[in-house]
């Protein structure tokens, strides 16, 4: 499987390459030499930022890697989708400007010497069949299209041949040239041939503005949606009825979060805002829902620390997710309980009105620590409405058997990267929002932070303020 997803990237990575670089440069130049450096670099980043955390790298160095690294993996999926698109939009421009007569004209030179792998390709021109005369044939228009797939060696074109058809009649200027003839001699004295000069070719004309659209708009959605990130979640209300909730609790708040991420780039401040928004909403209860760290308590402790900050009429709760299995749970159970949190290891505790529940990340039966509904719920009065902490949605139909009205859960991100939300409608129950399933709702929240980019696209980072309401009332 490593070696499938290696040869995937090096595919793409050379398609971005061809498109980007080489057919939008000249060979031996500087542009050409620093996209192709980028080229190299770029991939070594994002895997160093892949890798770096789990072979136990130095925070510092963590935090250096990840950046590029991870911008450049969400960078490598929009130009790549952005290219893909251009691919259809090519031919058409090809016969756009033929039909203008537009893109750079007639090539004036024969090839350009710093694009050796391929030659301007203009208007249909004719090409001779030897040095003096003989039959002649006509570049078409498909010819020079054909030269346009990355890889391909483009046509060579040459200067409209003189009237007479035979090397050495006179130019346009009225002179000679007998350098071409058979057995001819250049003077010793005779100053060094010029390069021919050629117009720039319309191929290339193309490459250079589909490169350059396909460019702006996937570092563009890339920059938008790092923005989206850092700029921290916005908050989002439902309202939930629940048939067994007393009149007492109409209107109980939860302010739900998961999916914060704290790692190599969303630190201190990232927590700050998430805590400073939750507290503005003034919930009855804060859940935290899982995946809060990428990283151990030693690296990361600090920026936890504004967890400390949450303020709730009932307390702030939570439960493990996948992430923290990865990062050392235990540690994190013992630190969030530190900074005021309530852990709920398969465990219940009575709210006015309800029972809140909550239960370990699947993750966690690696190491004898999964959830365990029975623990957590078997003994209860299923009388009372209960609500559920669980980090993954898939244990909805565990819930549903134990009678849970309420199952708050994340994970999903909401796909963080479109495509991606479609993965996420696959592999979970529900992607994202509001769901039923028998008597039992869930809810998904798509998460406050980001893991791997920090982008989002088509799925904003959120908190949500879930209403409960009562059917009573």
């Amino acid at each position: 499987m490593v070696v499938v997803v290696l040869a995937l990237l090096g595919g793409v990575h050379r398609y971005l390459w061809c498109r980007l670089v080489r057919d939008t440069t000249a060979g031996g130049g500087v542009p050409r030499r620093i996209g192709t450096a980028a080229a190299f670099v770029l991939p070594l980043l994002s895997l160093g930022a892949l890798v770096s955390g789990r072979v136990g790298a130095p925070f510092p160095l963590q935090q250096v890697l990840a950046w590029p690294g991870y911008l450049w993996l969400a960078a490598v999926l929009y130009l790549t989708l952005a290219l893909l698109v251009g691919e259809a939009v090519r031919p058409v421009l090809h016969r756009v400007l033929a039909r203008s007569g537009g893109g750079g004209g007639r090539a004036t030179g024969t090839s350009d010497g710093n694009h050796p792998d391929r030659s301007p390709v203009a208007e249909p021109v004719t090409e001779s069949a030897g040095p003096a005369t003989g039959p002649r044939r006509t570049v078409t228009e498909a010819e020079a299209g054909a030269a346009d797939a990355p890889g391909s060696l483009a046509l060579a074109t040459t200067a409209d041949p003189p009237a007479s058809g035979v090397s050495g009649a006179p130019d346009a200027s009225g002179t000679s040239d007998l350098s071409d003839a058979p057995g001819a001699t250049a003077p010793a004295d005779a100053p060094a041939p010029r390069r021919p000069v050629v117009d720039p070719s319309r191929r290339l004309f193309v490459s250079r503005v589909v490169g350059g659209a396909a460019a702006v708009a996937g570092l563009g959605t890339v920059g938008l949606g790092a923005h989206g990130v850092l700029r921290g979640p916005k908050v989002e209300r439902v309202t939930v009825p629940l048939a067994k909730l007393p009149r007492s609790a109409h209107g109980f708040r939860i302010a739900v979060v998961s999916d914060i991420h704290l790692g190599p780039i969303l630190g201190r401040a990232h927590t700050r805002r998430i805590v400073d928004t939750i507290n503005r909403t003034g919930p009855d209860l804060i859940a935290v829902v899982g995946d809060l760290v990428d990283g151990t308590v030693a690296d990361l402790g600090p920026a936890a620390e504004p967890l400390a900050g949450l303020r709730a009429r009932h307390g702030s709760f939570f439960v493990t997710g996948n992430h923290e299995y990865y990062s050392g749970a235990a540690q994190w159970v013992d630190q969030v309980r530190e900074l005021g949190l309530h852990p709920l290891e398969n465990a219940r505790v009575e709210i006015d009105g309800f029972d809140l529940a909550g239960v370990n990340d699947v993750a966690g039966e690696s190491e004898g620590q999964g959830p365990d509904f029975a623990r957590a719920l078997g003994d209860r009065d299923r009388a009372r409405a209960a609500v559920l902490l669980a980090h993954q949605p898939v244990v909805i139909h565990d819930a549903v058997a134990h009678g849970v009205d309420l199952q708050l859960s994340g994970h999903t991100h909401g796909g963080q990267l479109w495509p991606g939300n479609f993965i996420a409608d696959l592999a979970n129950p529900t992607g994202a929002g509001l769901d039923r399933y028998g008597d039992t709702q869930l809810y998904v929240s798509r998460g406050a932070g980001a893991w791997g980019p920090p982008v989002r696209v088509g799925a904003p980072s959120d908190i949500t303020v879930v209403e409960l309401a009562s059917l009573r009332a």
